[in-house]
């Protein structure tokens, strides 16, 4: 079936690029409404823009929508995975500013107070994708690769040169809480060239070591160090998840990535959307839909939240 909210929830947090404060509230939503992302602050236009892949107009840095008026909505991509992690499938989106808040640089805050807030079933089927044939999408030194597989499962890798993080590899299942137990809390990362760059360049004007990872070599410049020891691929997992929700349907598949980001993972959808051959549209069973994101959440992975 697919789920709302049992009530609304209301969030106040920094725009990382922006610098800006930027009010969020999220509201139930009747079956069928998807993820919508309505701009409270814009009233001379269109300001509802679409949670959806083929939305996407910009992958620098972040995953930004867009709709056909030019209103834009930014760094979607943590707040998206909260709704996938919990298994929630129809919310209205206020916003009050162009970039969803950072919080802590993880999805943690968000999956936390949906949880408590509550889901309601809703009396209607819920419709999934599912992979049956490879699709794979390399860009440069970047590869993504999406293959059929029973539920979702996830698998990445990221290689840098600096030691803090070096190569990473890491691959969850996504059923039964994982994303709640395992990733909810891994939060963004960054080089200190890389936030100097972006602060020069009018960007980053947010972003401080209570919402990102930032790394100078071998070391983390962060006082209480990683959260995990694999936090960073750990977090581009999270991003992954939040990226591919935008289909605006769970996707039942393997996905893999190598040095990969929001840009292939986005262009790697529009291709797959390109081969109907690749995919079925299924009606979700019981049994299908206790493999996705969401299924088997209990109190003690709430817990894990924190």
């Amino acid at each position: 079936m697919q789920t709302t909210l049992a009530r609304s929830v209301q969030f106040v947090g920094m725009g990382l690029h922006s610098g800006r404060p930027v009010r969020l509230t999220l509201k139930p939503a009747a079956a069928g409404s998807g993820i919508r992302f309505r701009r409270v602050d814009v009233r001379d236009r269109d300001g509802v823009v679409p949670a959806r892949f083929d939305a996407v107009s910009d992958t620098r840095l972040n995953t930004r929508l867009s709709n056909a008026a030019g209103v834009t909505v930014s760094t979607v991509e943590h707040l998206m995975a909260a709704f996938a992690g919990a298994g929630l499938y129809n919310v209205t989106v206020d916003i009050d500013g162009p970039e969803v808040p950072i919080m802590d640089g993880s999805a943690r805050r968000f999956l936390r107070d949906i949880l408590e807030a509550g889901l309601v079933a809703q009396a209607a089927p819920l419709q999934v994708m599912r992979i049956v044939s490879d699709i794979v999408h390399r860009e440069g030194d970047a590869e993504v690769r999406l293959s059929p597989y029973n539920g979702l499962k996830i698998s990445f890798e990221i290689a840098f040169d600096e030691a803090a993080i070096g190569r990473q590899t890491a691959s969850f299942d996504m059923s039964n809480g994982t994303f709640a137990r395992e990733l909810a809390d891994c939060r963004t990362f960054c080089r200190r060239q890389d936030v100097e760059a972006m602060q020069a360049a009018g960007l980053g004007l947010g972003g401080t070591l209570e919402n990102a990872v930032v790394v100078e070599g071998a070391t983390v410049l962060n006082p209480e160090g990683f959260r995990r020891v694999d936090e960073c691929v750990r977090h581009k997992i999270l991003d992954v998840l939040g990226d591919i929700s935008l289909v605006g349907m769970p996707i039942l598949g393997h996905y893999q990535g190598v040095r990969a980001g929001h840009g292939p993972t986005n262009r790697m959808l529009r291709t797959l959307f390109d081969r109907p051959e690749a995919y079925r549209i299924e009606t979700c069973t019981p049994e299908t839909a206790r493999g996705l994101p969401g299924a088997g959440l209990c109190p003690a992975d709430l817990a894990k939240v924190g």
